[in-house]
């Protein structure tokens, strides 16, 4: 895969009575060493100034979200296991949980796709079942298209 790539992820968090989906697509980097995934991009947030620096890393069996700027948070996402964290926000840390279900990862010669499914707790609470669907494809993929 080239450097240069777009990045699609799409969230979706099932909460008691409620459904909130979201989708981003951005343009990003891709480095692959030592058989781990390495992908950054720059999100802004609506209404607010300043903007999120995101490195996500990503091997055959977790993915690592990183993210510092107007939030500040370490997110581990490993199979069958539960990682706690501080997701910090300009109002104040809030602790999370998660808790990962299931997750996948395909890898392809100008594609990676990676699909997790996960449990957010908040205050040792469960808030909310979510699913994590990213890709990550070439720019200069001649067969570009994001399904």
């Amino acid at each position: 895969m080239t450097k240069d790539v777009l990045v699609r992820i799409r969230g979706l968090q099932m909460m008691a009575e409620d459904q909130d989906e979201m989708e981003i697509i951005l343009p990003g980097s891709y480095l692959i060493k030592d058989g781990r995934h390495y992908i950054r991009y720059e999100e802004a947030v609506e209404g607010a100034e300043g903007t999120i620096q995101n490195l996500i890393k990503i091997d055959a069996s977790s993915m690592e979200v990183t993210k510092r700027g107007l939030t500040n948070v370490r997110m581990v996402f490993e199979k069958d296991k539960k990682h706690q964290t501080y997701y910090g926000t300009p109002y104040g840390d809030i602790p999370i949980g998660i808790h990962v279900k299931h997750m996948e990862m395909e890898h392809e010669e100008n594609r990676l796709r990676v699909t997790v499914d996960y449990a957010l707790e908040m205050n040792d609470e469960h808030q909310a079942d979510c699913t994590i669907h990213m890709e990550v494809q070439s720019k200069e993929d001649q067969d570009f298209r994001l399904s």
